[in-house]
């Protein structure tokens, strides 16, 4: 795992088992535990989620190099069941997607490559997804003997691409190009390779602009009223947020801002 930071306030965390397309073993687990407690920080604003080499995300590694992604990274104990250690092991796993998607700050994963399994999971726990030509995306577990129903994909993908394009593409395991991503609607952005990491970079520069405390609520707000069981929940969701936004400078700043035609200093998260 490599983890920059490219600009002010915006990371860059970058899958690197590129000999392996990024597939998860116990030591991109471990590296993910600490991108995520640096995201965690304070420090930034907005991360950028990518891959090394040709692919984003592989899903398991089940090459038997490296150590077993369903092995927990701590020592085994040999009077444990195999069945139990397993199942920690996959909650662990499970749990950091949930880390992923409740992050504090934006995650805008920008797919260079393939992204199957458990990396199309990383893409689907991220805000925003942009690829490149060369992005594949499936959620391929089926074909592994197990079912798709992993790493959060059946409450992700129904909500992202839809009931009925999300039923399709779990129960045959088929891999899509970027350019139907797209017109599913799985991906915000399809670019040339080359172009991926300024157009991630340009996005993320677009959220900077506002302010960090609009951002927050936003994001932890929306994942909040995604669970919402009425509309009435999501709005009594949104008036306790605008109520709390209405406590900072910020409304002001940008009222003013307007009338002087200069960029707002917003108030510090």
């Amino acid at each position: 795992m490599e983890f920059a930071a490219v600009e002010q306030g915006i990371a860059l965390v970058t899958l690197n088992r590129p000999e392996r397309l990024n597939a998860i073993d116990g030591s991109l687990i471990d590296a993910m535990d600490d991108a995520l407690d640096a995201l965690s920080g304070g420090d930034f604003r907005v991360a950028i989620l990518t891959g090394a080499g040709r692919g984003f995300c592989a899903g398991a590694d089940i090459s038997g190099t490296g150590k077993p992604w369903v092995q927990p990274t701590s020592r085994v104990d040999r009077a444990t069941p195999a069945y139990k250690t397993n199942y920690d092991a996959q909650v662990r796993l499970a749990d950091q997607y949930v880390r992923l998607y409740e992050l504090p700050i934006p995650v805008i994963a920008a797919v260079n490559g393939v992204a199957v399994g458990g990396g199309l999971a990383f893409a689907l726990h991220s805000d925003i997804r942009i690829a490149s030509e060369h992005a594949r995306f499936g959620s391929v577990f089926i074909k592994a003997g197990f079912s798709s129903m992993d790493m959060g994909t059946s409450y992700l993908l129904p909500k992202i691409v839809g009931a009925g394009a999300a039923r399709e593409l779990m129960l045959t395991g088929r891999i899509i190009d970027a350019a139907e991503a797209y017109r599913i609607r799985l991906v915000h952005k399809v670019v040339a390779p080359d172009d991926l990491l300024a157009a991630s970079l340009a996005k993320a520069r677009e959220i900077v602009e506002n302010n960090a405390f609009g951002v927050w609520q936003t994001k932890i707000g929306l994942n909040a009223a995604l669970d919402a069981p009425s509309l009435r929940h999501a709005i009594e969701i949104e008036n306790r947020t605008q109520l709390l936004t209405g406590f900072t400078n910020n409304p002001a700043e940008a009222a003013k801002a307007h009338r002087e035609k200069r960029a707002p200093k917003w108030d510090p998260l």
